[in-house]
């Protein structure tokens, strides 16, 4: 019977690797705003073409941005919080980062 490395022991694995665990805070980042855009779609009861229609773009746009694939632009997401009757709210949580440089 073969044996195969489970999940959670393969990204325990992964984890001790900093280049796989800077590449993973990256994606994490980026996710993060798209689930943030996700919620305020939702909140607002819009779908990607309302929104889009109210940014004056299009829905294929909007489901990019909800993707995580590509980093919106300040703008972009004042834009999309105008068009879902939201405020935009962005913040930097102390000890986040990699490191802390100690003047």
């Amino acid at each position: 019977m073969a044996r195969g490395l489970s999940a959670e022991k393969a990204f325990a694995e992964w984890r001790k690797d900093p280049e796989y665990v800077s590449a993973y805070e990256a994606l994490e980042e980026e996710f993060a705003i798209a689930a943030a855009l996700i919620r305020a779609r939702a909140a607002a009861d819009m779908t990607q073409e309302e929104v889009a229609v109210a940014m004056g773009t299009t829905q294929a746009v909007i489901a990019r941005l909800e993707s995580g694939r590509s980093m919106p632009s300040t703008r972009t997401l004042q834009r999309f919080a105008k068009a879902t009757n939201s405020r935009l709210r962005i913040s930097f949580d102390p000890g986040a980062g990699p490191s802390r440089r100690r003047a």
